[in-house]
């Protein structure tokens, strides 16, 4: 597997807050299945991080492709970037 960083902005549409409950639970399913290994907002809400270890870049597209926040056009991708982390 590999890791992967991804940094996103949120954007100003106001139907990214009706569709966090469902983006949660979608991460929440990654988390659960190994694919997520962490996820947050930055402090003052403007973004968020989320690292996956999944098997490819392709992966990730796919995941975003499910995400409730990609259907409402919540976020902007800052970064995409392979990761390798030396301590975990």
């Amino acid at each position: 597997m590999t890791m992967f960083v991804l940094q996103i902005a949120f954007t100003d549409d106001p139907r990214r807050l009706a569709a966090r409950p469902a983006h949660r639970e979608h991460l929440g399913r990654l988390k659960a299945q190994g694919k997520l290994v962490t996820a947050g907002p930055w402090a003052d809400d403007g973004g968020a991080l989320h690292v996956y270890d999944v098997a490819d870049e392709a992966e990730v597209h796919g995941i975003l492709a499910r995400d409730p926040y990609t259907a409402v056009g919540a976020y902007e991708i800052v970064q995409l970037r392979e990761w390798r982390p030396l301590y975990s």
